[in-house]
């Protein structure tokens, strides 16, 4: 696992995008992996002024985001479909149908869930899936308790994750209760992930994530397994691990060691 600290939320952001756009560059047909939520939306900024001032392509990448509320349609405005669109797909110039989201308002969620980790095998797999992580310690929407072999799969949202959300729907509206997400097991399998954590309300579960045991419990523990997991933080969100001398010795200013 490669811990990398940063003095702030924007040089965490920026360091996130610089991989991301190298890995494009790299591979202009790549499998992306990508997430919602809060902290992503600075780094989606990022990327769309790079397409633009910096010709980052994405015209041959490959998307799968990591969940969906069931029950919502793609046009409802508090879908991560349309969060997708607002946040990154219509700035750049992606091929929509090369992007892929769980149907919220899928008729059958379970064959929707099956037919989506179906469609990322079927492209051969992810190669740098993106992730935030959850105050709870959750990644995708697997909440604490989840199976670490778990595949796509519906999931019963926590009070704590229903309540982060809420500001996303309007006040007539309920909070969704379920949401269909990539499994623990699915996200594993991406031959790359980077995960941005930013702000003090994430240090514990950074630090549960990183240095406490591999545990359901703590569904990002999981990425110590990984054997290309990268993780990605500002100070704050640094502020409970224990061998940050060691992370930064390895990795100073957050930049590349030696045999990276």
């Amino acid at each position: 696992m490669k811990v990398l600290i940063l003095e702030d939320e924007g040089a965490a952001t920026a360091r996130v995008a610089g991989i991301v756009a190298r890995s494009v560059r790299a591979n202009p047909a790549a499998v992306l992996g990508l997430a919602t939520g809060g902290t992503m939306l600075p780094l989606y900024r990022l990327l769309r002024d790079m397409h633009r001032d910096e010709g980052v392509s994405f015209a041959q990448v490959t998307t799968f985001n990591l969940d969906e509320y069931v029950g919502l349609a793609p046009e409802h405005p508090g879908s991560y479909h349309s969060y997708m669109r607002e946040a990154l797909f219509d700035h750049i110039d992606i091929d929509l149908a090369r992007t892929h989201l769980p149907r919220g308002d899928a008729p059958d969620p379970t064959a929707e869930a099956d037919a989506y980790e179906a469609l990322i095998a079927g492209v051969g797999g992810i190669d740098l899936q993106l992730l935030g992580i959850g105050r709870n310690g959750h990644i995708g929407f697997n909440e604490p308790t989840s199976s670490l072999g778990s595949a796509t799969r519906i999931k019963t949202l926590t009070t704590e994750t229903r309540a982060a959300n809420r500001q996303y729907f309007a006040d007539d509206e309920t909070t969704p209760r379920y949401a269909l997400t990539m499994g623990i097991g699915t996200i594993l399998a991406a031959r790359s992930c980077l995960l941005l954590a930013t702000g003090a309300a994430k240090a514990d579960a950074v630090a549960r994530a990183i240095e406490g045991p591999v545990s359901a419990a703590c569904p990002a523990s999981a990425l110590q397994m990984h054997a290309r997991a990268t993780l990605v933080l500002d100070r704050a969100a640094a502020s409970d691990l224990k061998l940050t001398d060691y992370y930064e010795h390895v990795h100073p200013g957050g930049g590349e060691s030696e045999f990276d």
